[in-house]
């Protein structure tokens, strides 16, 4: 028996499989991973890709040339946006005016560091003509066991959530944040005492 489960890439003691729940969504997720995710313990996108069938997950950094990104890129039945907080960037009622009209939505998800984010979208010249969309500022993150630049930094799964609800609020995505919140209860469970509240409650 492998020490890995084979739908979520966890240790089988860590699998999240049990908390993961099948959701539907009119709008379409692409996650594009950089490489230093794949194999973090606590990475979030990995709830977005199991919960969501019409989901989409690439890794990488420069996707320029990535040819079933661009098959995606491609179709002109879907308006395509990468949620992104840039200069010009769509708030979620101007694009779901798009939904509300029948048209098709893919949101682009770049899952990394600031940094990195950052960097693959310099490096993905296929990205730069395809508009932003932004979530609200007042927005605040739950991810207590990674360190983040600031109080309003969303892990990769509360930005798939939020931007998902934002846009079909007829909906219930909570399951994702359920998900997300019982992996981290038990990695925080698997800390030695006092570690947690030592290294991120300062």
């Amino acid at each position: 028996m492998s020490r890995y489960c084979s739908q979520c890439g966890k240790s089988q003691k860590a699998c999240i499989c049990k908390w993961i729940q099948r959701l539907t969504s009119n709008v379409e997720l692409v996650i594009l991973q950089h490489p230093s995710e794949t194999n973090r313990p606590m990475g979030t996108a990995r709830i977005l890709k199991l919960s969501l069938a019409n989901s989409h997950y690439f890794v990488g950094e420069d996707f320029s040339e990535h040819e079933a990104l661009n098959q995606l890129l491609s179709d002109h039945q879907y308006h395509h946006f990468i949620l992104y907080p840039g200069e010009g960037a769509l708030t979620h009622n101007q694009v779901a005016d798009k939904l509300d009209n029948g048209e098709k939505v893919r949101v682009i998800l770049l899952d990394g560091t600031w940094k990195k984010a950052y960097k693959m979208w310099q490096l993905s010249s296929n990205l730069h003509t395809l508009p932003l969309i932004k979530l609200p500022e007042n927005l605040q993150g739950n991810y207590r066991i990674r360190k983040a630049p600031s109080d309003n930094s969303l892990s990769t799964v509360e930005a798939g959530y939020h931007i998902l609800s934002l846009l079909q609020p007829e909906h219930d995505f909570s399951p994702l944040i359920e998900s997300f919140n019982q992996m981290i209860e038990f990695q925080i469970k698997q800390m030695p005492p006092g570690v947690f509240e030592k290294n991120y409650l300062q």
